[in-house]
């Protein structure tokens, strides 16, 4: 029998049990749109993330204080005071760093913020100027800080617009004063409306002088960050060894293996990134793949099912010439059959579902999300079909081509 007319007896036998085929491939379906949708709002998020790190600029490097986590468990690290002013004037002298173009200090937290009986809490950002220029955001009203503002430990701040909208209104804020641990600050300014950037949603913001937020929102001495700039793009490598020496010598370091802050470069958080999100996706696309086994056993126990129902067939067949081989190779075509036909569903509903949910993330969370389907998952979600119908099929249908004509003919 040739390959041609396997094929057309397999689709004849898948036809004459349609709704049992289409509940069989109910498994493989599920699976496959899962890891459709799984890779392509995976690839999403990398854009979205990678994207976001982008945005800030190849030459800022950022320095954060205790040692460089290497999981989870090691975040706590992060939280120490080994960040001070002291560190920031060693790294503006320009005999020690002399790429160095901008730095600013960064403390934050939550607190809650209130206005003539309105409260929120948005997250305070202790900053300079300067933030205008790493960050690209502006006020769209009012002022920045001025230098003797920040020396002076100024109760001012710049407030976002949905803090503008929660506490003021319609009403104009500026002037006004809003009430912070029990501090009144005047609102000098307010940004635009600039959702979310570089990690931050600069909507949901208070910025006060740096110096005021350490002083009497936190009561701390020392920084959460370091934010700095290189001159050039391509000093950006010499200025992070720069930085790493310089503030060795400001906390007496020797060896670098004791170091209590690191430093990280759009690069390092670009690569950091891709291999979490890589390796998160391959998790959950291991975890939708499971669904595919389930669905490969049932196809499995449908077709020996079906090999039982068909047992004179199979021996009327054999009687009039069909061989073992033709007969193995009539019913793996039919699990092939049923999981790559299961497999280009999937692929379809899987495409469909991810575009729809990217739409929603773009349209009503507000995220600058861009549908991406990557076509190695297209090309998976078929082949991976196509594979547990191979596998699962063959021992159903090696049981068909076993049986005995005689035997198979006087079965009731």
């Amino acid at each position: 029998m040739t390959i041609k007319n396997s094929v057309k007896t397999a689709l004849k036998g898948l036809a004459e049990h349609k709704s049992r085929s289409a509940l069989t491939i109910l498994g493989i379906v599920v699976g496959i749109t899962a890891i459709i949708m799984v890779m392509s709002l995976g690839r999403g998020a990398e854009n979205l993330i990678l994207d976001q790190i982008q945005s800030i600029g190849a030459k800022t490097i950022a320095v954060i204080p205790g040692r460089e986590p290497s999981g989870p468990t090691d975040i706590i690290s992060t939280f120490t005071d080994s960040l001070k002013d002291r560190d920031l004037a060693f790294l503006e002298k320009k005999e020690n760093v002399p790429h160095l173009a901008k730095a600013m200090p960064v403390v934050f937290g939550a607190e809650t913020v209130s206005y003539a009986g309105e409260t929120y809490r948005p997250n305070i950002f202790g900053l300079t100027n300067l933030f205008t220029d790493i960050y690209h955001v502006f006020p769209a009203t009012g002022r920045l800080f001025e230098e003797e503002e920040i020396k002076n430990y100024a109760d001012i701040a710049i407030i976002g617009a949905r803090v503008r909208e929660e506490l003021f209104g319609l009403d104009d804020p500026l002037g006004e004063k809003i009430r912070i641990k029990g501090r009144n600050f005047r609102v000098i300014g307010v940004l635009g409306q600039e959702g979310q950037s570089s990690f931050l949603n600069f909507d949901e913001v208070v910025i006060v002088p740096y110096t005021t937020a350490q002083r009497y929102i936190f009561g701390i001495k020392y920084f959460h960050r370091l934010v700095l700039e290189a001159d050039l793009e391509e000093n950006v490598l010499v200025t992070v060894e720069d930085i790493k020496r310089t503030l060795r010598e400001s906390h007496n370091i020797t060896d670098p293996e004791k170091d209590d802050f690191f430093v990280q470069t759009q690069a390092d958080a670009l690569e950091t990134v891709g291999a979490i999100t890589g390796a998160l996706t391959l998790f959950l696309t291991a975890v939708a793949a499971i669904s595919l086994v389930v669905g490969g056993i049932g196809i499995m126990n449908i077709m020996l099912v079906s090999v039982t129902e068909r047992t004179r067939e199979i021996g009327l067949r054999k009687a009039v010439g069909a061989t073992g081989r033709d007969i193995l190779r009539q019913f793996l075509f039919e699990a092939v059959m049923l999981t790559g036909f299961g497999g280009a569903v999937g692929v379809t509903l899987g495409i469909t579902l991810s575009f729809l949910v990217s739409l929603a993330l773009a349209r009503f969370a507000g995220l600058d999300w861009i549908f991406s389907i990557p076509p190695t998952a297209i090309f998976l979600g078929l082949g991976v079909a196509a594979a547990v119908g191979l596998v699962f099929g063959i021992y159903p249908a090696r049981q068909a081509a076993l049986k005995n004509p005689i035997d198979a003919l006087r079965y009731e």
